[in-house]
This record gives C-alpha cells, sequence and structure tokens, in this order.
C-alpha cells in the first residue's frame, strides 16, 4: 500500500491551537480540549495512507485547487494531495462559514 507523508501548515497548526484554547479557556473544559485536539491530530496522521478516501470539494475555487474536506467530529480538516505528500491547510469548526474562512 503506498504510504504518503503527512505535512501540516502552519495555519493549520494555528487553526488547533485556536480550538483548544477555544474550548480549554472560553468552555473551561481542559481535558475535553486536549481530546479534541488529540483525536483531530490522530485522524490527521491516518491521512498517511489512502487520503484519497475523502472527496475534493464541489465549491469553487477548493475544486479547482483539489482540497479535500475530512469530517473529525464537529470540525473539518482541509487538505491537498502532492504527490507523495499530504498537506493540510486548514482545521475549522464545520459549523462555520467554511467558505468565507478558507478564502480568508
Amino acid at each position: 500500500m503506498r504510504r504518503y507523508t503527512v505535512e501540516i501548515t502552519d495555519e493549520a497548526l494555528a487553526d488547533m491551537e485556536r480550538l483548544y484554547n477555544h474550548i480549554a479557556l472560553k468552555l473551561l473544559a481542559p481535558e475535553n480540549a486536549m481530546g479534541q485536539y488529540n483525536r483531530i491530530a490522530d485522524e490527521i496522521l491516518k491521512l498517511d495512507s489512502l487520503p484519497e478516501r475523502f472527496k475534493i470539494i464541489d465549491s469553487e475555487p477548493e475544486h479547482t485547487m483539489e482540497i479535500r474536506r475530512m469530517p473529525v467530529d464537529n470540525y473539518s480538516v482541509f487538505y491537498v494531495i502532492k504527490g507523495d505528500r499530504v498537506i493540510v491547510t486548514d482545521v475549522l469548526y464545520s459549523a462555520s462559514d467554511i467558505s468565507k474562512r478558507l478564502k480568508g
């Protein structure tokens, strides 16, 4: 089975830090924050095999850029496949205006 190298952009890491801080500090649930952070990180690492299992987003310009969306609980992990690399670009709360945030 083909293996990919998973890379996480600085923006995606910042997204994960923001979601952790929101849950830990604003919702006062640090244990939940760490659990959510770890679940997302674990799923991201699983993209090293069969990253094609999640479809390319239908909307433009994401479709042209071949951005894929992987749901993890109430969050969405966005990534592209470039050769033998999977590049995670964003981690966003699924109920937010995702198309606006991806363009931002």
